[in-house]
């Protein structure tokens, strides 16, 4: 069998040629290396310890059953259960449904995604950020920030329902023009045409993909790089103009300073002192009302702009322009979307907002300087700094919604005064758990946040929350062991900063609170992205295909027999009180491989 590495080496090299034709991609699932790979990729995912409409999870994992899973894609009698639909809130008090695939499902959804995204990934739009490799929220946020400058208006895209409405006949439609495998078009439909359970009931799916479908992303992003292509083609229609005119009054400003400056350059050494003060002064005013000018005409009509970021189906676009035009650009591609997709933008958040203003994206707030704050260069001349550049913040409810969603957080209003009273509150929640796995987790959503946030220029305002989070966990561990705030900072107390204490094998450790700021940074890491490349490495010696591989009981030792992986959701659900479970906590693995006999001994209780 092909190594999948190289399979999907020539997949992407082949995806280069312009109006190639992919044929032949279904014979790729005979491979039961693609599987194994798609097991790599997936195991470690606490969901898939959730089971699926068929009642399974990825326990007990083998190569049997990948090759039957293999034999029912060859024989086409492969069939995907429906999902199991659950919901979960949203910010906005609604409800978001959630698809639940079956663990067998997710690994053929996983081999069609790395096919897919090999196929399509080098022909998406620079403008599409999400679900894709090296790509993020923050990348979609940063090209924002490089290329809005200027902008007069934004129109804030939202697409209604996107995930639910996505039309299956259009959708294979963009599929077969690079994709000539009938087999692997009708697996596609398998899944698109799968239905799923709610309450247990069946129903079935004619339009949308799952929320939640491994598949799903790289499908949306298919489907809405037509809206891509559309924006690249209207922005290219809709510019106009090198550059602005310049600004008449500014000119007139710019010919007075020559003028006074030549004066200057003639008569100084006639001119008295007075005359030569006075002369300074005028010089001085009139470059003071330059800066306070702009250099070119902002409402020339002959020069227009138009950029275009998108996110799933959240997109941002800017206008330079009138309003008019920001109204016109909206109605095309609302037009578009209707005509060509099928799809309707929602009307309570697509928004058109002045830049002035503050327009919404990605949980950002993003508007434009209006500075005219004038420094002197390098080079001596003065200028303006940041002069209609785009502006990142973090928006005040984003973190104090999150104090309240996770109950760390009481307002009230003083009757008297009429003000918000703000009250920390001990999270009942995190009461029973070890010191270590509270401290852990209020740094993890310390963290979380500020990560997040930390493209905007007033990522210092987190402080406010982590100052919130910082007393909640003081009520938290006051609550635990029954005693005050005060008692808790003295018994945790390391040189004046809060820290728990631990073992390990390696001796004492400490883990302390949070305590690194929340400086605003410009720059991201390259592996900072939504996406990761997910193809399993080889190399490795104690890689899980190779262990699966091995035949080999890695608690009795029995070799040459069939392995079953069992997995467990966390390492610390694990109470160390079994010797199978110390084995497993002593290897920081989450995953063992046994014989048949050992897998149905540990779930009997009799493995120890």
């Amino acid at each position: 069998m092909r190594n999948p590495i190289n399979v999907l080496n020539s997949l992407k090299s082949k995806a280069t040629v312009k109006g190639y034709k992919f044929e032949k991609l279904y014979r790729n699932l005979y491979n039961p290396e693609f599987f194994l790979t798609a097991y790599q990729n997936l195991y470690a995912k606490e969901g898939n310890m959730t089971p699926g409409s068929d009642g399974k999870t990825i326990d007990g994992m083998s190569l049997n059953r990948i090759e039957n899973l293999v034999n029912r894609l060859k024989y086409h009698s492969y069939q995907p259960s429906p999902s199991r639909r659950v919901y979960i809130e949203k910010k906005n008090g609604k409800k978001r449904p959630l698809g639940i695939p079956a663990v067998d499902d997710k690994l053929v959804q996983e081999v069609v995604r790395m096919i897919l995204e090999q196929i399509y990934e080098d022909s998406f739009s620079k403008s599409s950020h999400g679900f894709r490799p090296e790509r993020s929220c923050h990348t979609a946020l940063k090209q924002v920030q490089l290329t809005f400058t200027g902008t007069k208006w934004f129109v804030e895209g939202d697409i209604k329902g996107f995930f639910d409405n996505i039309d299956h006949h259009i959708l294979i439609g963009l599929l077969r023009r690079h994709i000539h495998d009938e087999y692997f078009i009708g697996l596609i439909w398998k899944f698109l045409r799968a239905g799923y359970l709610e309450d247990w009931t069946y129903n079935n799916t004619y339009s949308g993909t799952p929320q939640g479908g491994i598949v799903s992303p790289i499908l949306a992003n298919i489907y809405l790089h037509e809206l891509d292509k559309f924006m690249e083609g209207y922005k290219a229609r809709f510019d106009r103009g090198k550059r602005r005119q310049r600004n008449s009054q500014y000119r007139k400003l710019e010919v007075q300073v020559g003028n006074l400056n030549r004066k200057c350059k003639k008569d100084w050494s006639t001119m008295d002192e007075a005359g030569r003060v006075e002369t300074l002064k005028a010089l001085k005013n009139l470059r003071k009302q330059k800066l306070e000018i702009p250099y070119t005409d902002q409402m020339d009509g002959g020069y227009k702009r138009l950029q275009y970021v998108r996110y799933a189906d959240d997109f941002l676009i800017g206008v330079i322009g009138s309003k008019e035009d920001a109204i016109q650009v909206k109605e095309d591609v609302k037009n578009f979307l209707i005509e060509r997709l099928k799809l309707e933008m929602s009307y309570e958040k697509t928004l058109i907002t002045h830049a002035q203003d503050k327009a919404r994206f990605l949980g950002y707030d993003v508007t434009l300087s209006k500075s005219n704050h004038a420094a002197k260069k390098s080079n001596g001349v003065i200028a303006r700094d940041f002069t209609e550049r785009v502006k990142l913040y973090v928006p005040k409810e984003a973190w104090l919604n999150k104090l309240l969603d996770m109950k760390a957080l009481r307002i009230s209003v003083d009757p008297s005064t009429r003000k918000e009273l703000w009250k920390p509150l001990h999270r009942s929640i995190l009461v029973d758990n070890d010191n270590l796995e509270i401290l852990s987790q209020y740094n993890w959503e310390i963290r979380g946040l500020y990560n997040y946030y930390r493209l905007a220029n007033n990522a210092s305002v987190l402080h406010h929350f982590k100052f919130i989070m910082e007393y909640s966990m003081y009520r938290t561990f006051a609550k635990k062991y029954k005693t005050t705030v005060g008692r808790i900072k003295g018994r945790f107390g390391i040189n004046g900063k809060f820290g728990v204490k631990y073992e390990t094998r390696r001796g004492p450790k400490v883990m302390m609170l949070y305590d690194e700021g929340f400086k605003r940074q410009q720059h991201i890491a390259a592996l900072d992205v939504d996406t990761l490349p997910r193809i399993a490495v080889y190399s490795s010696s104690t890689s899980l295909i190779q262990r699966l591989k091995a035949n080999k009981c890695e608690w009795c030792g029995t070799e040459a027999v069939e392995i079953n992986i069992h997995h467990v959701r966390k390492l610390k659900d694990l109470a160390g009180k079994k010797r199978w479970e110390v084995f497993m906590i002593s290897r920081k693995r989450k995953t063992l491989a046994l014989c048949t006999k050992c897998h149905v001994d540990l779930h009997a209780g009799r493995l120890d």
